[in-house]
């Protein structure tokens, strides 16, 4: 692009799977009932914990935050995207594209470290059981989450206000949201500090926390293999094996999204594969954690058996 040919850019268009317009409604029918399934799983997740208080414990406080945070991430873009796709119109404010990019950035650099921290958590629970409820107290496990948002929205904020500052040559994003790449390849400017902080931030909130996660799970294995009942290792075990499933599918879809390689023909791919992280994860969080724990399947017949007697009275 010639780089004088600056656009006082007022809106975006978003040119969601423009390669493959038949796919559009299939889609759009497929993304409104996974998002109605997070809504309802998440939210459940969310209201057993806050009742039964055999879930007030600091695995249960930070899962709610997980169900929060993936009620957020997905309402920052889905149901924009939903109108999009049935508007002749395609279009999205400068402002509202800004807004979008700072909240979905946000909150996917929050679960990056909130990950870690759940990580911590199954740490604490298996290497130092005796020592767990003081060292995991209500106070640290606050501050923990507190600044898991915190620092999550701060670098969100600094790399979309670089972003944006920057002049543009276009307003065509081909992409189902104003994600922060895409928006860079409509700018005409030098971009080489954006490229910095992102390299910077990518390493600060996605390397670091996947390395983290991976030597707790180093040390938190090799302390499960000197349980001496079997009984006790499958237990131990299965207490992690919902938050591992987790990790696995967030960073395995984000990794093959940014680090497969690029051909002139995977814009198509490229959406699909950023629709699967985006959506069906925080969709099959709920499910993993309920399939695969006793006490929050218990938690939910509960709550389900009582509000179905209540409704019967």
């Amino acid at each position: 692009m010639n780089k004088g040919n600056y656009t006082a850019v007022t809106e975006f268009f978003i040119v969601w799977l423009s390669h493959s317009p038949s796919l559009l409604l299939p889609l759009y029918v497929l993304c409104l009932m996974m998002y109605l399934v997070i809504l309802l799983g998440n939210s459940m997740l969310i209201i057993i914990s806050i009742l039964d208080p055999r879930l007030h414990t600091p695995m249960y406080f930070f899962l709610g935050n997980l169900s929060f945070l993936d009620i957020c991430y997905t309402s920052s873009f889905i149901p924009q995207m939903l109108i999009i796709v049935m508007s002749e119109r395609k279009s999205i404010s400068f402002l509202g594209c800004a807004l979008q990019m700072v909240i979905s950035l946000g909150l996917g650099c929050t679960e990056c470290i909130l990950l870690a921290v759940m990580a911590y958590d199954k740490y604490v629970a298996i290497c130092y059981p005796l020592r767990y409820t003081i060292i995991m107290n209500k106070g640290l496990c606050s501050q923990m989450a507190a600044w898991t948002w915190i620092t999550g929205f701060l670098i969100s904020l600094v790399q979309s206000v670089l972003a944006l500052i920057n002049p543009f040559c276009g307003n065509i994003i081909e992409h189902f949201v104003c994600e922060i790449l895409a928006i860079l390849k409509l700018t005409c400017g030098d971009i080489s500090l954006n490229v910095f902080i992102m390299t910077i931030a990518s390493f600060v909130f996605l390397v670091t926390p996947l390395l983290f996660i991976f030597f707790s799970y180093i040390f938190i294995i090799s302390t499960i293999m000197k349980i001496n009942s079997s009984e006790g290792r499958k237990k131990a075990f299965s207490t992690c094996s919902a938050h591992l499933t987790v990790v696995i599918l967030f960073y395995g879809s984000a990794l093959f999204m940014y680090m497969k390689p690029k051909s002139k023909d995977t814009k198509t791919s490229d959406q699909l594969i950023g629709m699967s992280y985006g959506v069906i994860t925080p969709m099959l969080n709920p499910i993993i954690y309920s399939l695969r724990n006793k006490e929050v399947k218990s938690a939910v017949q509960k709550f389900l058996i009582r509000n179905l007697y209540f409704k019967r009275m």
